[in-house]
């Protein structure tokens, strides 16, 4: 089956993003000279996974040819590549299966009733392009203006690179913007055909320039709990706990519940 031209193309830099990451040294490469790129040659990456240099440049290029399972092993770990990122290669590859183009289900009223039953704890449900699907006035109080655009759906993503008060609310913008462009493209990826996706990433990159920096990149990461610093409504810094749960119908739109942790 051929996969379109955009996913080809989409592996192709994810390729070589991951590619010039890695230095010589760190795979244990001796020094020729000057490099004109960074991290590693295409022919040094061949050499390290195996591969003829010829086919792997036809694959970095987008060129419509079928890279079997053992090979893709072998490039993932010749860049070293975490458990998400290679889930992200074998989805780019066509190894995996990718989910057509199709409105999402909505939400059943139990289950958007639920961030009301966690208040006063902030809680929201998201799908997996960020749009808010349900949420708590804890929420609202605490990510301020996220529900002030009513012309189109409240969207995290639009929120923390659109809306100035995101800059405030996030104590730590940068390293929190940057890690839900991560987990957008994560999710990009299993929807190459879903215009949900592309008019959001089209969006976000003709509106922020960080986006359009860090975009290219290809980071990827996979939604989990943690912790991050927020401020309250009352201008005070608080370092919040998360956790994040998977609807069980539909494993894309996730509840996050947040609870105050250490004050400062």
């Amino acid at each position: 089956m051929q996969r379109p031209l955009d996913q080809r193309r989409e592996l192709g830099a994810f390729l070589r993003s991951r590619r010039e990451r890695i230095t010589p040294d760190e795979v244990g490469l001796p020094h020729t000279g000057r490099r004109r790129t960074p991290g590693l040659r295409r022919e040094e990456l061949a050499v390290l996974a195996g591969i003829s240099a010829t086919w792997y440049t036809y694959l970095e290029q987008g060129r419509d040819i079928r890279a079997s399972d053992q090979v893709l092993d072998a490039l993932a770990s010749a860049l070293q590549l975490n458990r998400h990122e290679r889930a992200h290669l074998l989805q780019l590859a066509g190894h995996a299966p990718v989910t057509e183009t199709e409105e999402p289900e909505p939400l059943p009223a139990e289950a958007a009733a639920v961030p009301l039953l966690l208040q006063p704890h902030p809680a929201y449900i998201i799908s997996g392009n960020y749009d808010v699907l349900s949420y708590n006035q804890a929420a609202d109080e605490l990510f301020r203006n996220l529900t002030a655009v009513t012309d189109r759906p409240v969207n995290i993503a639009r929120w923390v690179f659109f809306e100035p008060a995101a800059r405030d609310v996030l104590v730590d913008w940068e390293p929190e913007a940057r890690g839900l462009l991560a987990r957008l493209r994560t999710l990009a990826g299993r929807h190459p055909r879903d215009p949900r996706y592309t008019r959001l990433i089209d969006e976000l990159n003709a509106g922020s320039a960080e986006v359009r920096a860090w975009w290219p990149q290809y980071d990827v990461q996979a939604r989990r709990g943690g912790r991050k610093r927020l401020r309250s409504p009352g201008g005070r810094e608080v370092e919040f706990a998360y956790s994040a749960f998977h609807l069980a119908e539909q494993p894309e739109q996730t509840l996050v519940v947040y609870s105050d942790g250490r004050r400062r």
